[in-house]
Protein backbone atom coordinates (compact mmCIF):
# COMPACT_ATOMS: atom_id res chain seq x y z
CA UNK A 1 0.00 0.00 0.00
CA UNK A 2 1.87 3.29 -0.90
CA UNK A 3 1.88 6.05 1.02
CA UNK A 4 -0.73 8.10 -0.76
CA UNK A 5 -3.65 5.54 -0.43
CA UNK A 6 -2.51 5.04 3.35
CA UNK A 7 -2.85 8.40 4.11
CA UNK A 8 -5.76 8.42 2.86
CA UNK A 9 -7.50 5.10 4.20
CA UNK A 10 -6.49 6.40 8.02
CA UNK A 11 -8.12 9.72 7.24
CA UNK A 12 -11.10 7.79 6.37
CA UNK A 13 -10.56 5.14 9.35
CA UNK A 14 -10.25 8.51 11.89
CA UNK A 15 -13.70 10.15 10.72
CA UNK A 16 -15.36 6.70 10.83
CA UNK A 17 -14.19 6.18 14.55
CA UNK A 18 -15.50 9.81 15.37
CA UNK A 19 -18.75 8.72 13.98
CA UNK A 20 -19.18 5.41 15.45
CA UNK A 21 -17.88 6.51 18.51
CA UNK A 22 -20.36 9.22 18.37
CA UNK A 23 -23.54 6.66 17.45
CA UNK A 24 -22.48 4.45 20.19
CA UNK A 25 -22.08 7.11 22.98
CA UNK A 26 -25.51 8.06 22.75
CA UNK A 27 -27.47 5.19 21.96
CA UNK A 28 -26.14 2.48 24.17
CA UNK A 29 -25.69 2.25 28.35
CA UNK A 30 -22.38 2.88 29.71
CA UNK A 31 -22.07 -1.00 30.33
CA UNK A 32 -22.72 -2.14 27.03
CA UNK A 33 -20.48 1.11 25.59
CA UNK A 34 -17.51 -0.08 27.65
CA UNK A 35 -17.47 -3.89 26.35
CA UNK A 36 -18.13 -2.31 22.70
CA UNK A 37 -15.53 -0.08 23.41
CA UNK A 38 -13.49 -3.34 24.56
CA UNK A 39 -13.71 -4.79 21.11
CA UNK A 40 -13.09 -1.65 19.04
CA UNK A 41 -9.93 -1.74 20.96
CA UNK A 42 -8.58 -5.25 20.31
CA UNK A 43 -8.16 -3.71 16.46
CA UNK A 44 -5.85 -1.09 18.35
CA UNK A 45 -4.12 -3.76 20.03
CA UNK A 46 -3.47 -6.19 17.39
CA UNK A 47 -1.65 -3.23 15.48
CA UNK A 48 0.18 -1.94 17.86
CA UNK A 49 1.47 -5.07 19.02
CA UNK A 50 2.86 -5.90 15.17
CA UNK A 51 4.41 -2.48 15.59
CA UNK A 52 6.40 -3.60 18.80
CA UNK A 53 7.00 -6.59 17.11
CA UNK A 54 9.11 -4.88 14.26
CA UNK A 55 10.48 -1.69 16.42
CA UNK A 56 13.77 -3.40 18.58
CA UNK A 57 14.84 -5.22 15.32
CA UNK A 58 14.43 -2.28 13.43
CA UNK A 59 16.42 -0.04 15.84
CA UNK A 60 19.19 -2.81 16.48
CA UNK A 61 19.67 -3.15 12.61
CA UNK A 62 19.43 0.49 11.51
CA UNK A 63 22.08 1.86 14.29
CA UNK A 64 24.46 -0.71 14.06
CA UNK A 65 25.24 -0.30 10.51
CA UNK A 66 24.49 3.26 10.90
CA UNK A 67 27.49 3.65 13.73
CA UNK A 68 29.96 0.49 11.82
CA UNK A 69 29.75 2.58 8.57
CA UNK A 70 30.70 5.44 10.56
CA UNK A 71 34.09 6.88 12.18
CA UNK A 72 34.17 7.45 15.67
CA UNK A 73 34.38 11.30 15.54
CA UNK A 74 31.76 11.53 12.89
CA UNK A 75 29.66 9.81 15.36
CA UNK A 76 30.24 11.72 18.16
CA UNK A 77 29.64 14.82 15.62
CA UNK A 78 26.64 13.96 15.07
CA UNK A 79 25.26 13.20 19.21
CA UNK A 80 26.51 16.37 19.85
CA UNK A 81 24.22 18.12 17.31
CA UNK A 82 21.74 16.11 17.65
CA UNK A 83 21.36 16.32 21.67
CA UNK A 84 21.88 20.33 21.20
CA UNK A 85 18.59 20.27 19.07
CA UNK A 86 17.20 18.07 21.69
CA UNK A 87 17.81 20.16 24.87
CA UNK A 88 17.42 23.95 22.63
CA UNK A 89 13.65 22.10 21.48
CA UNK A 90 13.12 20.81 25.38
CA UNK A 91 13.69 24.49 26.44
CA UNK A 92 11.17 26.20 24.37
CA UNK A 93 8.80 23.34 24.55
CA UNK A 94 9.07 23.62 27.99
CA UNK A 95 8.84 27.20 28.19
CA UNK A 96 5.49 27.57 26.06
CA UNK A 97 3.71 25.56 28.27
CA UNK A 98 5.11 28.10 30.98
CA UNK A 99 3.74 31.30 28.80
CA UNK A 100 0.94 30.00 27.45
CA UNK A 101 -0.47 29.03 31.26
CA UNK A 102 0.47 32.41 32.62
CA UNK A 103 -1.35 34.24 29.62
CA UNK A 104 -4.47 32.35 29.34
CA UNK A 105 -4.82 31.27 32.96
CA UNK A 106 -7.12 28.28 31.56
CA UNK A 107 -6.94 27.05 35.64
CA UNK A 108 -8.10 30.41 37.05
CA UNK A 109 -11.94 30.26 38.58
CA UNK A 110 -12.05 27.14 39.21
CA UNK A 111 -11.07 27.19 43.09
CA UNK A 112 -11.15 23.69 44.29
CA UNK A 113 -10.73 23.00 47.58
CA UNK A 114 -7.39 20.78 48.09
CA UNK A 115 -7.18 17.17 48.51
CA UNK A 116 -7.15 15.28 51.51
CA UNK A 117 -3.77 13.85 52.18
CA UNK A 118 -5.95 10.25 51.55
CA UNK A 119 -6.78 11.47 47.95
CA UNK A 120 -4.04 9.88 45.28
CA UNK A 121 -4.25 9.33 41.42
CA UNK A 122 -3.49 5.73 40.33
CA UNK A 123 0.25 7.26 38.52
CA UNK A 124 2.71 5.64 39.62
CA UNK A 125 4.98 7.69 39.62
CA UNK A 126 7.35 7.35 42.75
CA UNK A 127 10.24 5.31 40.81
CA UNK A 128 10.30 8.42 38.22
CA UNK A 129 14.27 9.74 39.75
CA UNK A 130 17.25 10.85 38.17
CA UNK A 131 19.08 7.46 39.90
CA UNK A 132 16.85 4.55 38.60
CA UNK A 133 16.74 6.26 35.14
CA UNK A 134 20.39 6.23 34.64
CA UNK A 135 21.02 2.51 36.06
CA UNK A 136 17.80 1.76 33.76
CA UNK A 137 19.35 3.09 30.09
CA UNK A 138 21.59 0.13 30.54
CA UNK A 139 20.18 -3.20 29.45
CA UNK A 140 21.01 -6.18 32.24
CA UNK A 141 20.15 -8.08 28.87
CA UNK A 142 19.85 -7.48 25.20
CA UNK A 143 17.13 -10.17 24.82
CA UNK A 144 15.08 -8.70 27.49
CA UNK A 145 15.72 -5.07 26.19
CA UNK A 146 14.50 -6.47 22.83
CA UNK A 147 11.64 -8.54 24.33
CA UNK A 148 10.14 -5.10 26.42
CA UNK A 149 10.76 -2.84 23.89
CA UNK A 150 13.14 -0.97 25.58
CA UNK A 151 14.03 1.72 23.37
CA UNK A 152 17.17 3.73 25.06
CA UNK A 153 18.63 -0.12 26.44
CA UNK A 154 17.92 -0.96 22.94
CA UNK A 155 20.30 1.69 22.08
CA UNK A 156 22.36 1.41 23.98
CA UNK A 157 23.65 -2.33 23.21
CA UNK A 158 23.41 -1.18 19.50
CA UNK A 159 26.00 1.73 20.13
CA UNK A 160 28.37 -0.73 21.90
CA UNK A 161 27.89 -3.23 19.27
CA UNK A 162 28.67 -0.82 16.00
CA UNK A 163 31.48 0.51 17.31
CA UNK A 164 32.83 -2.82 18.27
CA UNK A 165 31.95 -3.92 14.60
CA UNK A 166 33.45 -1.27 13.05
CA UNK A 167 36.85 -1.04 14.88
CA UNK A 168 37.64 -4.76 13.26
CA UNK A 169 39.06 -4.14 10.35
CA UNK A 170 39.10 -8.28 8.60
CA UNK A 171 36.32 -9.63 6.15
CA UNK A 172 34.15 -10.96 8.40
CA UNK A 173 32.86 -7.95 10.48
CA UNK A 174 32.82 -6.18 6.78
CA UNK A 175 29.72 -9.34 5.71
CA UNK A 176 28.19 -9.10 8.94
CA UNK A 177 27.75 -5.70 8.42
CA UNK A 178 26.39 -5.85 5.34
CA UNK A 179 24.21 -8.67 6.37
CA UNK A 180 22.85 -6.43 9.29
CA UNK A 181 22.22 -3.61 6.45
CA UNK A 182 20.40 -5.81 4.77
CA UNK A 183 18.37 -7.00 7.34
CA UNK A 184 17.28 -3.08 8.48
CA UNK A 185 15.77 -3.11 4.26
CA UNK A 186 13.70 -6.49 5.06
CA UNK A 187 12.70 -4.87 8.51
CA UNK A 188 11.44 -1.87 6.09
CA UNK A 189 9.63 -4.31 3.81
CA UNK A 190 8.26 -5.76 7.02
CA UNK A 191 6.56 -2.43 8.42
CA UNK A 192 5.31 -1.65 4.83
CA UNK A 193 3.14 -5.14 5.67
CA UNK A 194 2.36 -4.02 8.76
CA UNK A 195 1.16 -0.56 7.75
CA UNK A 196 -1.63 -2.03 5.95
CA UNK A 197 -3.10 -2.68 9.06
CA UNK A 198 -2.94 0.77 10.40
CA UNK A 199 -6.51 1.60 9.45
CA UNK A 200 -7.81 -0.95 11.22
CA UNK A 201 -5.53 0.45 14.35
CA UNK A 202 -6.56 3.93 13.78
CA UNK A 203 -10.37 3.24 13.50
CA UNK A 204 -10.31 1.09 17.20
CA UNK A 205 -8.42 3.65 18.82
CA UNK A 206 -10.64 6.67 18.25
CA UNK A 207 -13.92 4.42 17.95
CA UNK A 208 -13.03 2.92 21.37
CA UNK A 209 -12.31 6.37 22.91
CA UNK A 210 -15.37 8.37 21.60
CA UNK A 211 -17.65 5.35 22.32
CA UNK A 212 -17.02 5.17 26.49
CA UNK A 213 -16.09 9.09 26.67
CA UNK A 214 -18.30 10.84 24.30
CA UNK A 215 -17.26 14.22 22.85
CA UNK A 216 -19.57 15.68 25.48
CA UNK A 217 -16.13 15.66 27.64
CA UNK A 218 -14.77 17.96 25.20
CA UNK A 219 -16.68 21.04 26.24
CA UNK A 220 -16.11 20.47 29.80
CA UNK A 221 -12.44 20.95 29.48
CA UNK A 222 -13.07 23.19 26.33
CA UNK A 223 -11.09 26.37 27.81
CA UNK A 224 -7.85 23.94 29.00
CA UNK A 225 -8.19 21.76 25.58
CA UNK A 226 -8.03 25.83 23.19
CA UNK A 227 -5.41 26.80 25.31
CA UNK A 228 -3.19 23.66 24.68
CA UNK A 229 -4.03 23.21 21.62
CA UNK A 230 -3.06 27.01 20.86
CA UNK A 231 -0.02 26.34 23.05
CA UNK A 232 1.02 22.82 20.33
CA UNK A 233 0.38 24.80 17.45
CA UNK A 234 2.33 27.71 18.30
CA UNK A 235 5.25 24.98 19.21
CA UNK A 236 4.85 23.30 15.99
CA UNK A 237 5.41 26.81 14.05
CA UNK A 238 8.46 27.61 15.81
CA UNK A 239 9.71 24.31 15.03
CA UNK A 240 8.72 24.31 11.05
CA UNK A 241 10.42 27.88 11.67
CA UNK A 242 13.67 26.44 13.10
CA UNK A 243 13.28 23.72 10.11
CA UNK A 244 13.20 26.44 7.74
CA UNK A 245 16.25 28.19 8.95
CA UNK A 246 18.17 24.87 7.87
CA UNK A 247 16.33 23.34 4.86
CA UNK A 248 14.99 26.17 3.84
CA UNK A 249 11.62 25.14 1.04
CA UNK A 250 12.65 21.68 1.53
CA UNK A 251 10.95 21.51 5.20
CA UNK A 252 7.30 21.82 3.30
CA UNK A 253 8.78 18.66 1.28
CA UNK A 254 9.69 16.93 4.57
CA UNK A 255 6.54 18.10 6.18
CA UNK A 256 4.26 16.55 3.44
CA UNK A 257 6.43 13.31 3.58
CA UNK A 258 5.48 12.83 7.22
CA UNK A 259 1.68 13.06 7.02
CA UNK A 260 1.10 9.60 7.50
CA UNK A 261 3.09 8.64 10.65
CA UNK A 262 1.55 12.08 11.45
CA UNK A 263 -1.79 11.05 11.07
CA UNK A 264 -0.86 7.79 12.68
CA UNK A 265 0.59 8.87 15.89
CA UNK A 266 -2.39 11.22 16.30
CA UNK A 267 -5.09 8.87 15.97
CA UNK A 268 -3.50 5.86 18.34
CA UNK A 269 -1.53 8.03 20.73
CA UNK A 270 1.11 6.47 20.28
CA UNK A 271 4.34 7.18 19.46
CA UNK A 272 5.49 3.03 18.71
CA UNK A 273 2.79 3.12 15.98
CA UNK A 274 4.80 5.98 14.00
CA UNK A 275 8.23 5.21 14.22
CA UNK A 276 8.67 2.29 11.54
CA UNK A 277 6.69 5.03 9.16
CA UNK A 278 8.74 8.04 10.07
CA UNK A 279 12.16 6.23 9.48
CA UNK A 280 10.87 5.05 6.11
CA UNK A 281 9.90 8.21 5.39
CA UNK A 282 13.08 9.55 6.04
CA UNK A 283 15.31 7.78 3.71
CA UNK A 284 12.89 8.06 1.31
CA UNK A 285 13.43 11.82 1.42
CA UNK A 286 16.86 11.24 0.88
CA UNK A 287 18.01 11.39 4.64
CA UNK A 288 21.02 9.04 5.31
CA UNK A 289 20.90 5.35 6.94
CA UNK A 290 23.31 6.21 9.16
CA UNK A 291 21.79 9.46 10.55
CA UNK A 292 18.05 8.32 10.38
CA UNK A 293 19.45 5.11 12.40
CA UNK A 294 21.16 6.88 14.83
CA UNK A 295 19.44 10.24 15.31
CA UNK A 296 15.88 8.88 15.58
CA UNK A 297 16.09 6.07 18.33
CA UNK A 298 18.10 8.49 20.71
CA UNK A 299 14.93 11.59 19.87
CA UNK A 300 12.35 8.91 20.77
CA UNK A 301 14.17 8.96 24.22
CA UNK A 302 15.64 12.57 24.71
CA UNK A 303 13.50 14.55 21.84
CA UNK A 304 9.83 14.59 23.51
CA UNK A 305 9.04 18.10 22.47
CA UNK A 306 5.18 17.74 22.78
CA UNK A 307 5.20 15.53 26.09
CA UNK A 308 7.29 18.53 27.49
CA UNK A 309 5.38 21.05 26.94
CA UNK A 310 2.33 19.19 28.15
CA UNK A 311 3.86 18.49 31.60
CA UNK A 312 4.24 22.18 32.32
CA UNK A 313 1.48 23.12 30.98
CA UNK A 314 -0.37 20.58 32.78
CA UNK A 315 1.96 21.15 36.31
CA UNK A 316 0.71 25.19 36.53
CA UNK A 317 -2.99 24.28 35.24
CA UNK A 318 -3.56 21.98 38.61
CA UNK A 319 -1.58 25.20 40.64
CA UNK A 320 -3.73 27.27 38.87
CA UNK A 321 -7.35 25.05 39.71
CA UNK A 322 -6.64 24.58 43.40
CA UNK A 323 -5.67 28.45 43.62
CA UNK A 324 -2.01 27.77 44.80
CA UNK A 325 0.60 30.85 43.36
CA UNK A 326 3.73 29.86 42.41
CA UNK A 327 6.40 32.42 41.98
CA UNK A 328 8.32 33.51 38.48
CA UNK A 329 11.33 31.88 40.20
CA UNK A 330 9.28 28.54 41.45
CA UNK A 331 8.03 28.45 37.94
CA UNK A 332 11.50 28.41 36.21
CA UNK A 333 12.75 26.24 38.59
CA UNK A 334 9.74 23.67 37.98
CA UNK A 335 10.86 23.82 33.72
CA UNK A 336 14.63 22.78 35.19
CA UNK A 337 12.98 19.92 36.55
CA UNK A 338 10.99 18.69 34.15
CA UNK A 339 13.86 18.98 31.52
CA UNK A 340 15.86 16.39 33.51
CA UNK A 341 12.50 14.31 34.49
CA UNK A 342 10.95 14.19 31.12
CA UNK A 343 14.62 12.21 29.62
CA UNK A 344 13.26 8.84 31.69
CA UNK A 345 9.53 8.83 30.07
CA UNK A 346 10.14 7.20 26.97
CA UNK A 347 8.41 3.89 26.69
CA UNK A 348 6.22 4.33 30.24
CA UNK A 349 2.25 4.07 29.63
CA UNK A 350 1.19 7.90 29.84
CA UNK A 351 4.68 8.99 30.38
CA UNK A 352 3.53 12.62 30.36
CA UNK A 353 1.11 12.48 33.40
CA UNK A 354 4.09 10.62 35.04
CA UNK A 355 6.27 13.06 35.19
CA UNK A 356 3.71 15.98 36.08
CA UNK A 357 2.47 13.40 39.34
CA UNK A 358 6.33 13.00 39.99
CA UNK A 359 6.77 16.48 39.97
CA UNK A 360 4.00 17.84 41.43
CA UNK A 361 5.08 17.10 45.20
CA UNK A 362 8.14 18.48 44.62
CA UNK A 363 6.18 22.02 44.68
CA UNK A 364 3.96 21.08 47.07
CA UNK A 365 0.65 20.42 44.90
CA UNK A 366 -1.78 18.13 45.42
CA UNK A 367 -0.96 14.75 43.56
CA UNK A 368 -4.56 14.00 42.89
CA UNK A 369 -4.81 17.04 40.32
CA UNK A 370 -3.75 14.67 37.67
CA UNK A 371 -7.33 13.03 38.50
CA UNK A 372 -8.85 16.49 36.67
CA UNK A 373 -6.51 15.50 33.42
CA UNK A 374 -7.70 11.65 33.16
CA UNK A 375 -10.85 12.12 31.09
CA UNK A 376 -9.48 13.93 28.57
CA UNK A 377 -5.82 12.92 28.89
CA UNK A 378 -6.18 10.61 25.50
CA UNK A 379 -6.75 13.73 23.60
CA UNK A 380 -4.57 15.71 25.14
CA UNK A 381 -1.99 12.59 24.73
CA UNK A 382 -3.24 12.87 20.77
CA UNK A 383 -1.57 15.97 20.24
CA UNK A 384 1.41 15.59 22.17
CA UNK A 385 2.46 12.62 20.00
CA UNK A 386 1.91 14.01 16.67
CA UNK A 387 4.33 17.32 18.20
CA UNK A 388 6.97 13.98 19.11
CA UNK A 389 6.98 13.01 15.51
CA UNK A 390 7.14 16.61 13.82
CA UNK A 391 9.86 17.05 16.32
CA UNK A 392 11.53 14.00 15.35
CA UNK A 393 11.38 14.37 12.06
CA UNK A 394 12.51 17.99 11.85
CA UNK A 395 15.62 17.00 14.02
CA UNK A 396 16.97 13.79 12.16
CA UNK A 397 16.48 15.71 9.07
CA UNK A 398 18.19 18.81 10.27
CA UNK A 399 21.20 16.81 11.49
CA UNK A 400 21.71 15.40 8.20
CA UNK A 401 21.82 18.59 6.65
CA UNK A 402 24.52 19.65 8.65
CA UNK A 403 26.37 16.65 8.09
CA UNK A 404 25.61 17.00 4.15
CA UNK A 405 23.83 13.86 4.53
CA UNK A 406 20.77 14.25 2.46
CA UNK A 407 20.59 12.82 -0.92
CA UNK A 408 17.63 13.12 -3.69
CA UNK A 409 14.51 13.10 -2.70
CA UNK A 410 11.93 10.39 -4.01
CA UNK A 411 9.79 12.19 -6.77
CA UNK A 412 6.53 10.64 -4.92
CA UNK A 413 6.99 12.53 -2.27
Amino acid sequence: MKTNKITLWVSIALILGVVVGYINHNSLDPKAAKDLAANFALLTDIFLRMIKMIIGPLIFSTLVYGVASSDSKSVGRIGVKAMGWFVVASLISLFLGLLFVNVMQPGVGYNLPIPTDGAASTIKANALNLKDFVAHMFPKSFFEAMSNNEVLQIVIFSMFFGFALGAIKDKAPRYLLGTIGEISHVMLKVTGYVMCLAPLGVFGAVAATITTDGLGILAVYARFLGTFILATLTLWAILVAAGYAFLGRQVFALLKSMRTPFLLGFATASSEAAYPKVLEQLEKFGVSERVAGFVLPLGYSFNLDGSMLYSAFASLFIAQVYNIPLSLGQQITMLLVLLVTSKGIAGVPRSALVVVAAVLPMFHLPEAGVLLLLGVDHFLDMFRTATNVIGNALATTVVAQSERAIGAQNEEL
